[in-house]
């Protein structure tokens, strides 16, 4: 039978736990309703602006470089560049297969485009193929509509105007890489890079990188469900990098890469006042343009294995025997050191020999030059004097000394790509050979031979330290920085190099280097017996294989590249010199036959074109 009672009871009981549950349930919506629209407006709604509004980073506009004129060495240019977005694209393979249909894409632009892909940030806009011409521009943007992620972006990029000419003063800028991120990280400079794609590589574009790059800005925008911008809100422009106007003369420059023609070598011309480097210039060189976007393998690779190494910047890395350009410089040692007097003669048979010893270290003239004093054996560049002066000073002196000029330093020029050379010592052969030092290796050594190197920037800064009588500047090629607002012009100061005991020492060295310019047996007369204006100098024939000790030097049994190097240091006017300069030229025979015509031809433009002009 039926109980209804109990039936209700049931019933009525489970009817309260299911409105309890029910309420339970309710208030637990209304809490977390409760929680999201009141406790936690705040956060969620930053959230929501943050979907709605962007914040878009807006790259610089980098600084311009000019020479000493105001004549642009390196511009920004508009291009356009075929750019994806990798977030927009559900299928990338077959966008570029599309894309390939359309214009022509290399295998190696999708392959560095598929790479930069997987090392950064999928919303980011990556090119695929930069620099398109008109008519790719209008074959891409007809076909857009079909092709989500693709867009054809105006860009300003940059191109040097002069080519190959100044590429190893300016160097070129490049798309940068991880190992820039790395050192932009660690110098906490990352993030003003955020819009920016090409950073400073070499040259004076990565020494000077800070300064160019400018400032970025930014766009604060509203975007729809899809990311596309509807308006923007609010905007800061990025500020432009300074420009930089080279102490560099374009004229000068062209004479310098005329005048070396197809031979390998280098040429550094500056301003002994102040270290304003006028001339830069080695040979041979290459388009930097070619960096700018990316080279390819071929033509890297073309430069990387090159005979000739176009890449090596000669100027500052370039490694020569001095040969007798240093002559002077050891002339004034041993005058302060009272090893010699101006008036002291030794006699020169054309050979030398050290005691107990028959070997003979050879004179360059056969037969030698005779009676020669301090003057005739710099104007004449007798070996003979050298060898027993370098003897009788020993290596220690010579070393220490020559030191003091900036022989086995850097010279502190404004870019990065610079060797020290050698200047041997002790110390030195005993690390690097385990040997110790023998007087042997003194005679060379006294002729810039043996184990003594230099660049042509510390033999052209050697000389203005001889011009300073002593006090050193500092090379640079830039000569002012300036903005909108400012300009900032760069005069480093002279520093005490060389001290010296009687001041007439300068005199007696200039007038040597002077003497072997004006007089008849002075081994750089013949180039410049024309010129219009006086001038100092001193020629030196680098020996790059040794010769047997009774042979014959003849440059047609030898290798091309086992000839002599030519090297010539000079400066001008002779009273109150303007112009330093350094020629180094490999494998092409006698300084006073091939580098000193170079000098006289840099002098001669120098002159006629007002270069010394104060400005």
């Amino acid at each position: 039978m039926q109980d209804i009672a109990a039936e209700t009871r049931l019933f009525n009981s489970r009817a309260l736990v299911a409105m309890l549950v029910v309420c339970s349930l309710f208030s637990i919506i209304l809490l977390n309703m409760y929680n999201l629209q009141v406790r936690s407006y705040q956060d969620y709604q930053i959230r929501s602006e943050g979907n709605r509004i962007k914040v878009l980073p807006m790259a610089p506009n980098r600084g311009l470089i000019t020479d000493r004129n105001g004549i642009l060495l390196a511009e920004n240019r508009p291009v356009f560049s075929l750019e994806l977005v990798p977030e927009q694209i559900s299928d990338i393979n077959s966008t570029l297969a599309q894309l390939a249909e359309l214009i022509v894409i290399s295998a190696e632009q999708q392959d560095d485009f598929l790479q930069q892909v997987r090392q950064q940030r999928r919303f980011n806009s990556i090119a695929l193929k930069e620099r398109l011409d008109e008519e790719e521009v209008a074959i891409i943007s007809v076909n857009l509509h079909r092709l989500p992620g693709v867009t054809v972006e105006a860009r300003l990029t940059r191109h040097y105007p002069f080519g190959d000419l100044f590429t190893h003063a300016l160097g070129y800028i490049g798309k940068i890489n991880t190992d820039d991120l790395r050192r932009l990280d660690e110098q906490e400079r990352l993030p003003n890079y955020a819009a920016s794609r090409e950073i400073g590589k070499l040259g004076l574009e990565r020494y000077y990188e800070e300064q160019l790059h400018g400032t970025m800005g930014f766009q604060e925008v509203e975007v729809n469900n899809r990311g596309r911008v509807i308006r923007v809100l609010r905007s800061v422009p990025a500020r432009s990098g300074q420009n930089i106007r080279l102490s560099l003369d374009v004229g000068l420059q062209l004479t310098a890469q005329q005048t070396l023609q197809q031979k390998r070598g280098a040429i550094v011309a500056m301003d002994p006042r102040d270290g304003a480097v006028l001339a830069f210039y080695s040979n041979p060189s290459y388009d930097p343009n070619l960096f700018v976007h990316g080279i390819s393998s071929s033509n890297y690779n073309a430069l990387l294995h090159s005979p000739d190494r176009p890449l090596i910047n000669r100027a500052t890395q370039g490694i020569y025997p001095p040969a007798s350009t240093i002559k002077p410089h050891l002339a004034l040692l041993g005058l302060e050191t009272n090893t010699v007097k101006p008036d002291t003669k030794i006699w020169d048979p054309g050979f030398f020999t050290l005691p107990n010893s028959d070997h003979r270290f050879r004179d360059w003239k056969r037969g030698g030059h005779g009676w020669v004093d301090v003057y005739s054996a710099v104007v004449e560049s007798c070996d003979i004097y050298f060898y027993d002066l370098g003897i009788k000073l020993g290596i220690d002196r010579i070393s220490d000394y020559m030191r003091q000029f900036g022989f086995g330093e850097r010279t502190g020029i404004d870019i990065h790509e610079e060797a020290s050379a050698n200047m041997p010592s002790r110390g030195w052969k005993r690390a690097r050979f385990n040997q110790p030092w023998y007087p042997g290796d003194t005679v060379p050594l006294s002729i810039g031979q043996s184990f003594w190197t230099a660049t042509p920037i510390q033999l052209a800064l050697s000389t203005a330290v001889i011009i300073n009588k002593g006090m050193m500047p500092t090379p640079h090629m830039a000569a002012e920085l300036s903005s909108e607002n400012s300009s900032e012009l760069i005069q480093p100061k002279l520093k005490p190099s060389v001290s010296v005991i009687d001041e007439k020492n300068w005199d007696i060295i200039a007038d040597t280097m002077v003497r072997t310019v004006g007089t008849l047996k002075g081994t750089a007369h013949n180039a410049f017996r024309t010129a219009s204006y006086t001038s100092g100098g001193k020629t030196g024939t680098a020996q790059i294989v040794a010769i047997a000790q009774d042979a014959k030097y003849d440059a047609d049994s030898l290798d091309e590249r086992h000839r002599d190097n030519a090297m010539y240091i000079g400066y001008a006017p002779a009273v109150n010199p303007t112009i330093v300069f350094a020629v180094a030229v490999e494998n092409t025979g006698g300084g006073s036959s091939t580098a000193a015509p170079i000098g006289r031809q840099l002098l001669d433009y120098y002159f006629s074109a007002g270069v010394n002009a104060d400005e």
